[in-house]
């Protein structure tokens, strides 16, 4: 079963990069038939890569969300918020960005070796914190949640680059297949909105796991420390947002801001030996 699974997943990452150069030549030359052949390429990618982790936690007794795991699932969730993403705004435009992204956090994954024997390296008591179901939810609403903030920071970065070049008076054929400003504006505000929620409630979950196993110093661990400024600059962000005002470039900035800490805290947890969060390649 683990070979099956395995050939899904590489299957699944060819049918991600055919899909990014579909993605991409669509956006360029607008044909419609591209964009159909690149959701389908993307849908045909992400049931195989559904059925590779299927498959996979099946054939161990349950996969443990850590290591390169969580990377495929973070690809995972990119994928679906992907697809709901596109569902609602009707522009495909975003797959140029977001699938690349997805297959890259794969490939990633499979360089570093997709762990299963995880815990029988860690120290009795980090097993034991990682013994719970509370520990999985954790874990994925937390991937689920940085795949909401790397959209907002996507379509942040859209949002930059297109007012750039509005304001240089910069227009062509490949300007007008972009999305408005006021679209993606709006797609990064709702991403944080339905993110943050998730990632709050992640932390928690942590957090009384944490505090029931009475882990010494857990608060100073290095990944909960940058947890907290991620949660704090997009508790920020909300604020200013929704009651200050804040829209276009200053949130796009934030936005983009509270991203770059969620690519670090994910080195971070991946490199540095210290604390009970053991993630490490």
């Amino acid at each position: 079963m683990l070979e099956v699974a395995f050939v899904a997943f590489w299957m699944a990452m060819a049918l991600y990069a055919a899909a990014t150069v579909l993605y991409v030549y669509h956006v360029v030359t607008k044909r419609v038939a591209l964009s159909w052949y690149a959701t389908f390429a993307t849908g045909a990618g992400f049931l195989l890569h559904t059925a590779s982790i299927g498959l996979r936690s099946s054939a161990t007794d349950g996969t443990e969300l850590s290591g390169s795991n969580v990377l495929v699932l973070m690809a995972w969730a990119l994928v679906l918020v992907y697809f709901v993403l596109e569902h609602l705004i009707k522009r495909k435009v975003y797959g140029a960005l977001l699938v690349p992204i997805a297959l890259l956090s794969m490939l990633v994954a499979q360089i570093g070796g997709l762990s299963s024997t995880v815990l029988a390296e860690l120290r009795p008591e980090q097993a034991a914190l990682l013994d719970n179901w509370r520990v999985g939810i954790h874990v994925a609403v937390i991937a689920f949640a940085n795949a909401g903030f790397l959209v907002s920071a996507a379509a942040s970065l859209m949002y930059l680059v297109l007012e750039r070049q509005l304001k240089n008076r910069r227009s062509s054929k490949f300007m007008s297949r972009l999305p408005s400003l006021t679209q993606t504006d709006t797609i990064a505000r709702r991403a944080v909105l339905w993110a943050f929620p998730g990632y709050t409630a992640g932390m928690m979950l942590g957090a009384l796991r944490a505090i029931e196993t009475d882990v010494a110093l857990w608060w100073a661990d290095p990944r909960v420390v940058l947890s907290g400024l991620v949660w704090l600059v997009f508790a920020t962000y909300q604020f200013l947002r929704w009651r200050r005002g804040w829209g276009g470039r200053q949130g796009a900035y934030l936005s983009l801001a509270g991203f770059v800490l969620v690519v670090i805290l994910a080195v971070v947890a991946r490199t540095v030996p210290s604390g009970f969060h053991i993630f490490g390649l």
